[in-house]
């Protein structure tokens, strides 16, 4: 380590304060601050309030998990609008290739794609909205319309196959004629598409954790499903005249993508049930809340996401014996320290004593009052 490094890494005393020096600039000194609590400053003077015995220099969680969730969200709506134009674009092409050549696989693609396109711009659409910041009326923000994005994703992604699969039996009982050599050209430019695409939003976003996204890339997935299927239907069609394989391959193929919506829908379905999140264990959130020094047991707890990665969290924490307002403080911070480290981003503990006269249910029960008043029921 250098001697600068280390310069900057000194702290020394100041009062009931704990400076970290740095030549950009000097914390106040002035300040009081609660006696189990120590001052921090960073190299451009900001200044941060930490438990005693934690390092100044400790990374902290919370600041990290929004800045990362920052990040993650541009990259998803960089990554939307570009996918949006290539889909867009293409999706013109397959429409008038599929008029062109009398191919339902080539037609029912380019609806989808058309699909595809609205899905994109719909998710877009909720990452852009959610960035609302919120109000009296609504605490939370608009964060949840990239769920109800999603949902409608996932219900687009069914209705979609639904009605593929329709016109395919249509097509079984009079199957017409089919352009097959111009179906495997288009539909092959279509898989390279696709393709390109799907790997660009698999790289550039959060198709994984991140339902709104995952939603759009499924759509994009299902695209690429629909040209294979264009493909194989044009060879079987070229090689041996089997017009039929045209409608066959299209009901294979929605029967994959009504797959995908499903499991899409029921992972916002989840979300807006308020289901605890994938990700996160209640085990081992118990288990930190338990093991806080001066917490005696936990009751009435509700864990849910707000949205993708934005998970939130409210309980009763007895604590042991009779403390004071900062001792209990104290150990609300060291709870929330702990939950940051297991990805629960908004905390609420509500400190209660011994005496606070709820049954000690981990999960209450919620009912409605006699005047639509929502109460505890132990």
């Amino acid at each position: 380590m250098s001697e600068q490094d280390h310069d900057e890494r000194t702290l020394h005393e100041c009062g009931d304060h704990i400076l970290g020096e740095h030549a950009q600039g000097e914390c106040d000194c002035n300040k009081r601050i609660p006696t189990h609590e120590k001052l921090c400053c960073n190299e451009n003077d900001n200044e941060k309030h930490v438990q005693k015995g934690q390092d100044c220099n400790e990374h902290d969680h919370e600041v990290h998990n929004h800045d990362a969730h920052a990040h993650s969200h541009a990259a998803n709506k960089t990554t939307l609008r570009n996918s949006f134009l290539i889909i867009f674009g293409f999706m013109l092409v397959e429409i008038a290739g599929g008029l062109a050549t009398n191919s339902l696989a080539l037609l029912s693609d380019a609806g989808h794609m058309f699909s595809d396109a609205a899905a994109l711009a719909l998710s877009l659409f909720a990452f852009k909205f959610g960035e609302k910041k919120g109000t009296l009326q609504n605490t939370f923000g608009y964060k949840r319309v990239e769920i109800l994005a999603a949902a409608i994703n996932g219900i687009a992604l069914i209705a979609i196959a639904a009605l593929v699969v329709i016109e395919a039996i249509r097509r079984l009982q009079n199957p017409p004629e089919v352009a097959s050599l111009g179906m495997l050209v288009i539909s092959a430019v279509g898989l390279a598409v696709n393709i390109i695409v799907a790997l660009y939003m698999a790289r550039g976003a959060d198709t994984k954790e991140n339902v709104n996204m995952r939603g759009a890339y499924l759509h994009v997935l299902g695209d690429a499903l629909g040209s294979v299927g264009a493909i194989v239907a044009a060879i079987l069609i070229m090689s041996f005249g089997w017009g039929w394989a045209d409608a066959v391959a299209s009901v294979l193929v929605s029967l994959l993508i009504a797959k995908s919506g499903y499991g899409l829908l029921k992972a916002t379905f989840h979300i807006l049930m308020e289901g605890a999140p994938a990700n996160v264990d209640t085990s081992e959130i118990l288990a930190a809340i338990g093991g806080t020094a001066g917490v005696r047991s936990t009751h009435d707890l509700h864990v849910w996401s707000i949205t993708s990665g934005v998970n939130a969290l409210s309980a009763h924490v007895v604590i042991e014996g009779d403390m004071s307002v900062s001792a209990a403080q104290e150990v609300t911070h060291e709870i929330e320290r702990k939950l940051a480290h297991l990805g629960i981003a908004h905390v609420t503990i509500q400190i209660e004593t011994g005496a606070h006269g709820h049954a000690d249910e981990l999960i209450c029960e919620i009912k409605g009052g006699e005047a639509g008043h929502l109460g505890h029921s132990h």
